[in-house]
């Protein structure tokens, strides 16, 4: 696949959040706190790094830019938009990220990208219902960059994930699996 893809999730609880992400979330790049999610942070996290010089199938990647110990630029980052059970309506808190990523979106830095908007869904209704249900999600985070703040709606791509991405395996019903998840892309 030669399209670059960076997962943002946006965590919404407090710091407990982050330890408790599964491994596979975590590696996904930087995760915002909901009361942490700043424009410019957003930007600099969705975007990516420029691509590696290749020379006789070695890949040499860009220095990582950033004081010692902090992530390189993967142009990833993780928040969460979660919803009330068997809901797809976007909660006050949600709506306020919301705008946050709606502005970054509509940054100069990221106008060159499109965004898959997956939503998910708890393991408690059966998969069909599931993935009616994130699909809803999806299409509600969409309508509302859409409708509110005239992100492209070209730019946006609702897709229904259903329960097959926990972000909390160990905890089934955690609010964190009722979500919408980003994936940023290259045109």
């Amino acid at each position: 696949m030669n399209r670059f893809a960076a997962q943002l999730l946006f965590a919404v609880t407090g710091a407990g959040l982050v330890a408790a992400l599964h491994p596979d979330v975590r590696a996904q790049g930087v995760i915002f706190k909901l009361n942490e999610v700043d424009e410019a942070a957003l930007i600099d996290a969705l975007t990516p790094p420029p691509p590696g010089v290749r020379t006789r199938s070695i890949m040499v990647q860009p220095k990582a830019k950033g004081a010692p110990g902090e992530n390189p630029r993967t142009g990833a980052a993780s928040i969460t938009i979660t919803f009330a059970t068997g809901s797809a309506e976007i909660t006050p808190d949600s709506q306020a990220a919301l705008d946050v990523i709606a502005r970054a979106l509509s940054s100069d830095r990221l106008t060159d990208f499109d965004f898959a908007v997956e939503g998910h869904a708890d393991p408690r209704g059966d998969d069909d219902y599931n993935l009616r249900l994130s699909q809803a999600r999806a299409e509600s985070v969409v309508a509302y960059l859409v409708n509110k703040h005239s992100v492209p709606m070209a730019r946006l791509h609702p897709i229904g994930k259903g329960e097959s991405e926990l972000a909390r395996p160990d905890a089934p019903t955690a609010p964190e699996n009722r979500r919408v998840t980003f994936k940023t892309e290259r045109r």
